[in-house]
């Protein structure tokens, strides 16, 4: 990775994605490379008489909630982080925010992830389609702090 190449971090709040920050943010220490927490929210949609149909307002909820987790994350890094909200299937919205950036960096499961799947969904889309370099941090098991980089 190049010094100074910007760092995207995707999050939802998940313990993977907790640890992901952390890592992503002592990587961005480390290169002085800018760091950019993107979250991602959709309109849950239901199967209708009518086709899939949004309920009235659990969209705006959601959206809510991901500008929620956006400022939890800027709060909790040691670097400083731009947020970044966007919409849309999360696989393909990260993959967007990830045009030019040096690095993506996933937890390896969310919270739809059964437990006992080593990876998730949208990580593995990532891996597949991201235009840069992408790296799944795994919550450590034994520290609630997760994996980090050694300086």
């Amino acid at each position: 990775m190049q010094p100074h190449g910007l760092i995207v971090v995707g999050v939802d709040g998940s313990a993977p994605a907790r640890a992901a920050v952390r890592w992503a943010a002592r990587l961005a220490g480390l290169t002085g490379g800018p760091l950019e927490a993107v979250a991602v929210w959709d309109f849950p949609c239901l199967l209708g008489e009518h086709g899939l149909v949004p309920p009235a307002l659990d969209g705006f909820e959601s959206e809510r909630r991901a500008a929620e987790i956006l400022a939890e994350t800027a709060c909790a890094c040691t670097v400083p982080v731009r947020r970044r909200l966007r919409t849309g299937p999360p696989g393909p919205a990260l993959v967007a925010a990830a045009t030019g950036a040096a690095l993506l960096v996933l937890g390896n499961r969310g919270h739809g992830t059964p437990p006992d799947a080593p990876l998730g969904t949208v990580a593995q889309y990532c891996l597949h389609h991201a235009p840069c370099p992408v790296v799944i941090v795994r919550r450590d098991q034994g520290r609630e702090d997760g994996p980090w980089l050694t300086p």
